[in-house]
């Protein structure tokens, strides 16, 4: 690869360290101007991931691979993140200059300080399964009641509440599980229903062998809650800047050509999913080949195709949808992700807008509005 792509969660272990030992939120003050590609220097660029090298984050590590950070003047480090990482922390705090994460996430660190800004959404569309097997008619919210529902917690599990909520099924109607990230719980049959990311543990299920068959386990064998098909998806995997550096000019054009880059980045993995799988397990992604080809597939669903406007614009709709999520949904706690309305600083759509002028005005397709996913196979072990 032509830039460093820092990995492993002794990487990402020391980013939180210094995250934590930092004397305060304050952020790092911008370097100066950024020198154009043409002129030889490259400014440097600290991407924090909000979870390990994977096909998630594909569309970043293709625009290192094929030198779209390279183009736009950005020598960029992408740094893994893992369980003890808070992307968003390691941002306000100064030590990243971009992170990845959810949105309810990010907004609930903004509340509590964090000075973040969404600066460009780009899944479009939950990723969030609640999985059963067929024969359990866990085929809507309202037929978990009396079920045994597994969840992450950890701030993932309020689509599945709100859903709940909307189907007037209580907290106190079903067995909540405390979920580990995998599917076993769901395979032995500990569990009636359990939370799984459309990109991940899906693919999970479906390189198990079905004992019965002796024969990987099919679509077929399982029902799917979708809380896009629900209406209580969240936004989720978005870009997020530090609010106090977006005054300074010169964070604010390192912005938008580290948005027009990663932006290609993602361009280039829809239109070449294989590729990206290869760049991923190449960047030491530890998952097998087929289950990085399933997960590039997947994400690009999340993504393409684009509102009208380009890929990692913020519709007004899906955040509103998401924050009155956030607002509303009580989890079995009684918390919510939010206490009061995000402030206008939240988000914004002016650097994405400027990415996307840019990249149209160079014949990238930002829309995708022809996208067709692919069929992919899974082996065993999603090897």
């Amino acid at each position: 690869m032509r830039h460093r792509i820092r990995t492993g969660f002794a990487a990402a272990a020391a980013v939180l360290a210094l995250g934590l030992t930092a004397c305060s939120t304050t952020p790092q003050a911008p370097s100066g101007s950024a020198p154009s590609a043409a002129e030889g220097a490259l400014t440097p660029v600290r991407l924090q991931l909000q979870w390990v090298t994977q096909g998630q984050f594909a569309g970043y590590f293709a625009a290192v691979d094929q030198g779209f950070y390279t183009d736009r003047g950005l020598d960029v480090q992408i740094l893994e993140g893992g369980v003890d990482i808070v992307p968003q922390t390691v941002l306000a705090q100064g030590q990243a200059d971009y992170a990845i994460a959810w949105v309810p996430k990010a907004l609930a660190s903004r509340e509590q300080g964090a000075g973040i800004t969404d600066v460009a959404q780009i899944f479009q569309r939950s990723g969030t399964y609640q999985v059963s097997f067929a024969d359990k008619a866990v085929a809507a919210p309202a037929d978990l009641r009396g079920k045994k529902v597994g969840n992450w917690g950890f701030g993932n599990e309020f689509e599945l509440f709100a859903g709940m909520t909307q189907a007037g099924v209580a907290p106190t109607d079903v067995t909540l599980v405390q979920q580990q990230f995998d599917m076993q719980a769901l395979l032995n049959g500990e569990i009636d229903a359990a939370q799984a990311m459309s990109y991940n543990e899906y693919a999970q299920v479906l390189e198990a062998t079905n004992p019965a068959t002796g024969q990987l386990y099919q679509p077929s064998d399982f029902s799917v809650i979708n809380w896009n098909d629900v209406g209580t998806a969240m936004l989720q995997d978005a870009i997020w800047a530090n609010t106090e550096r977006l005054a300074d000019p010169a964070y604010q054009d390192t912005t938008t050509r580290f948005i027009a880059a990663s932006l290609q980045g993602w361009a280039y993995c829809r239109d070449n999913v294989e590729s990206c799988r290869d760049i991923v397990v190449r960047a030491g992604s530890t998952l097998g080949a087929s289950h990085q080809l399933w997960q590039v597939n997947e994400v690009n669903k999340l993504i393409w195709p684009s509102p009208a406007a380009g890929a990692g614009t913020i519709e007004q709709s899906a955040w509103d949808r998401t924050v009155q999520v956030a607002l509303g949904a009580k989890n079995a706690d009684g918390a919510t992700v939010l206490t009061r309305q995000p402030d206008a600083e939240a988000y914004t759509n002016e650097y994405v807008t400027r990415a996307l002028d840019l990249l149209k005005g160079e014949g990238v397709d930002v829309v995708g509005a022809n996208y067709t996913p692919q069929e992919v196979t899974l082996n065993p072990g999603g090897a």
